[in-house]
């Protein structure tokens, strides 16, 4: 176990240190957004061929990890290609002048390292125990990821093709999942690592990793997911007050009224 969670602590920390160097030549801390995804696969696979547990297990969290991680990096990659930087890090860079280099390492990609060390804990895990083939608790595991899966990728299809017509510039997107919860990228994030929980926790003692996706559910709740993207929208976008009023913020819902 120490082995295993050594190298992936090891491998973030060459990844978030290269990226690092990389921001500050482009300026440009956006850069970190991206590679949030393709971090989780790096340490999927340090984990599946540092561990010596049921293959099985350790090949199916590495395959899904990869998929998820992936399909969020290629489209985070389309979505801010040619864009400024996040305004999110422009204004910490204007805030923190000369000092912004040394800060955004501690506070961007120091924090963000670790916290990928954290939320992963069950595909570092899950394949260390031996004896323990996929059953049942797998089964559902799996089952729980796809609806995860599938309620990103729609979610973002149907976002983009919304974002695509002139004509609906400033609107509001209620249709589709938009419809069941204003958020579903985030309540597919939510069910992908609560999926991959439950196929590491069926191996045994990997169950005590739970505060992994739970300290991704608090990100996607109450910190950098809905809760920072909707503390000013109401004011930005009209029409999004009365969208709110009637529709689930997280767990997908029919809509009030």
């Amino acid at each position: 176990m120490v082995t295993t969670l050594g190298w992936c602590a090891l491998g973030v920390a060459v990844m978030m240190l290269l990226l690092w160097g990389v921001s500050i030549v482009r300026r440009d801390v956006s850069i970190i957004d991206p590679f949030w995804g393709l971090g989780f696969v790096l340490i999927a696979w340090i984990a599946a061929l540092t561990t010596h547990g049921d293959l099985d297990r350790r090949l199916l969290l590495a395959i899904l990890t990869t998929i998820w991680g992936l399909r969020l990096f290629g489209y985070l990659i389309w979505r801010n290609h040619g864009k400024p930087e996040d305004f999110r890090y422009a204004a910490m860079r204007d805030r923190h002048g000369p000092r912004f280099i040394w800060v955004s390492l501690g506070t961007v990609f120091v924090l963000q390292g670790f916290l990928m060390l954290v939320v992963s804990l069950p595909v570092q895990m899950g394949g260390l125990a031996s004896g323990h083939p996929l059953g049942i608790v797998a089964l559902v595991g799996a089952c729980v990821w796809a609806v995860g899966i599938a309620f990103e990728t729609i979610g973002d299809v149907q976002l983009a093709r919304f974002r695509a017509n002139p004509a609906q510039k400033g609107q509001v997107l209620d249709s589709g999942l938009w419809r069941l919860t204003r958020h579903p990228n985030y309540f597919g994030d939510f069910l992908v690592w609560w999926g991959l929980w439950l196929i590491a926790a069926e191996s045994g003692w990997a169950i005590l990793t739970f505060p992994g996706p739970l300290v991704m559910s608090i990100l996607l709740m109450r910190v950098s997911g809905v809760a920072l993207l909707e503390r000013d929208i109401t004011t930005r976008r009209p029409g999004y007050a009365e969208y709110v009023r009637r529709t689930s913020a997280f767990f997908p819902r029919p809509p009030r009224g």
